[in-house]
C-alpha cells in the first residue's frame, strides 16, 4: 500500500483524500445500513428458537467485522469471535458454528453472484477482463459448490474421525461429540430452505448497499460516478478481498484492486487511493469500538463465571 501512494504521489493522494474528510463521517454512518442487513442474513441462519433480538446479534456482528478488518489474523478470525460471543449469549456451541459456517458459504455464493454483476457490468468497456473474470468467478463458485457438498457430506466428523484415527482416539472422543453435533446443526440448517433462500436474499442486499459507501466516497470527492461504476467498484474489489482471505485485512490487496478499476474506469490512481484510504478509515472509525466492546463483553463473561465457579464451590461445602 505505501508502494503505490509513493508511486503516485503522496501529496497528491493526500489531497485527493482532503477534499472528502468531511465524508468519511457520513461514509461510516451509512456503513450502518449493510450492516445491519448483514445482520439480518445471518439472523435468519440460526434456529428460530435462538434467534433473540436483532440489537443482540448486530453487536456480535460489528464485533465479527472489527475483528476481520483490524486484528492481524485470517479473515475466518471475525467469524471465530462471533460464534463464540453467540455461545456465551446462550445459543447451544453447535448451532452457533453452524449458523457461521453456513452464513460463511451463503455470503461467499452470494458475493461471487455479486462479483459476476459487477464483470458484467464492466463488459460494456472492457469485454476482454470481464471475461477473464467471470472464468474466475465461475471456478470459486465451483469450489464453494464442493465446500456445500462436502458439508452435506459430514465434512467435521470426517475430519475428526481422521485425527482421531492418526494420533489416537484418547482425548479426542470430546472432539469427535462435537463435530457430530456441528454436522447435525448443519443438516438442520440447510434442511430449513426458505431461511437460506432469505439469508442468501438479505447478503445480496448488504453486498449491494456497500456499493453505496463507493458512490458517497466519491462524490464528497467530486468525482463524478453514477451507481453503475460504483456497483463495479465494490463488487470486483469485495470479490477480490475475498479470495484474499488469508491476509489480514487484506491490506494492500484492496489497494491495488482498486487502482487497477479505477484505471479501467477512468479515474486516477490518486483518486483511488484516497478511497481506499476512506475505506480504511471507516473500519478504524467503526472497528476501534468494535474491538473496545468486545473486550468488555470477554470481561463480563470472565467476571460472571468466576462468579458461579466461586457459587458452586460454596454450594458443595456447604453441602458437605
Amino acid at each position: 500500500m505505501l508502494g503505490l501512494v509513493g508511486y503516485y504521489g503522496f501529496r497528491d493522494v493526500i489531497g485527493a483524500l482532503a477534499v472528502a474528510a468531511e465524508g468519511i463521517i457520513v461514509v461510516a454512518l451509512f456503513h450502518c445500513v449493510p450492516l445491519v442487513t448483514d445482520t439480518v442474513a445471518w439472523r435468519r441462519l440460526l434456529p428460530p428458537q435462538h434467534r433473540g433480538r436483532l440489537r443482540d446479534l448486530l453487536w456480535m456482528r460489528w464485533v465479527s467485522e472489527s475483528v476481520k478488518n483490524l486484528l492481524p489474523v485470517a479473515q475466518v478470525g471475525g467469524d471465530l469471535v462471533r460464534a463464540r460471543l453467540a455461545a456465551q449469549r446462550g445459543v447451544p456451541a453447535a448451532d452457533a458454528t453452524a449458523s457461521i459456517v453456513a452464513d460463511i458459504t451463503t455470503s461467499v455464493l452470494t458475493l461471487i453472484a455479486f462479483g459476476a454483476l459487477g464483470a458484467w457490468l464492466l463488459s460494456a468497456a472492457n469485454e476482454r477482463e470481464s471475461g477473464v473474470l467471470l472464468v474466475a468467478l465461475a471456478v470459486s463458485a465451483l469450489l464453494v459448490c464442493i465446500f456445500y457438498a462436502l458439508q452435506r457430506a459430514r465434512l467435521f466428523s470426517r475430519l475428526a474421525g481422521l485425527a482421531a484415527r492418526t494420533v489416537g482416539l484418547g482425548t479426542w472422543e470430546p472432539v469427535l461429540g462435537s463435530a457430530s453435533a456441528l454436522d447435525q446443526a448443519l443438516d438442520a440448517v440447510y434442511a430449513r430452505r426458505g431461511d437460506v433462500l432469505v439469508s442468501c436474499a438479505w447478503a445480496s442486499v448488504a453486498w449491494i448497499l456497500g456499493a453505496g459507501e463507493v458512490w458517497l466516497a466519491l462524490q464528497f470527492m467530486h468525482v463524478p460516478v453514477g451507481i453503475a461504476d460504483a456497483l463495479i467498484f465494490e463488487s470486483l474489489v469485495q470479490a477480490v478481498r475475498g479470495a484474499a482471505f488469508p491476509i489480514p485485512g487484506a491490506l494492500g490487496v484492496q489497494e491495488g484492486a482498486l487502482v487497477a478499476l479505477g484505471l479501467t474506469l477512468g479515474i486516477s490512481g490518486d483518486t483511488a487511493l484516497a478511497l481506499s484510504l476512506i475505506k480504511r478509515a471507516r473500519e478504524l472509525l467503526f472497528g476501534l469500538p468494535g474491538l473496545l466492546v468486545w473486550q468488555i463483553a470477554e470481561g463480563r463473561h470472565f467476571f460472571r463465571r468466576r462468579a458461579r465457579a466461586r457459587a458452586d464451590s460454596v454450594r458443595r461445602s456447604t453441602n458437605s
